[in-house]
């Protein structure tokens, strides 16, 4: 068990450097008028930072913990959604390069620490 929980945290590390590193990508393609392309990596985005807050999720059931606020996930989501439904991908480039990009950057910072049970 412990392997998996440890190639886990691997995976979650690796994953969070490319949703910073992809965050700008993002940004510069909307920037760059693709807007096709752009709607591919934010759906893949989407997708990625679900698998990211199921593996928080699951941590804290393995008793681990890491201190990155879920919440904050699901708000960019929500922000990034309304930008695209009035089409202002401007507002949409800025949330990836200025807020996303800086989140997930810090993200990758953090580690995941044991909970230690208290009656031991």
């Amino acid at each position: 068990m412990t392997n998996i929980i440890f190639e886990t945290q691997q995976s979650f590390y690796e994953y969070i450097n490319n949703v910073s590193n992809g965050s700008q990508e993002i940004s510069d393609a909307l920037r760059e008028d693709r807007i096709g392309e752009s709607l591919g990596m934010i759906i893949q985005f989407t997708e990625g930072v679900g698998w990211i807050s199921q593996v928080i999720s699951l941590m804290q059931e393995q008793n681990y913990f890491i201190d990155i606020d879920t919440s904050q996930i699901h708000e960019f989501l929500e922000e990034i959604n309304d930008g695209l439904e009035i089409q202002d991908f401007i507002v949409v480039a800025d949330m990836f390069e200025y807020e996303i990009q800086p989140f997930f950057e810090e993200a990758a910072k953090k580690s995941f620490n044991e909970i230690k049970d208290d009656e031991e």
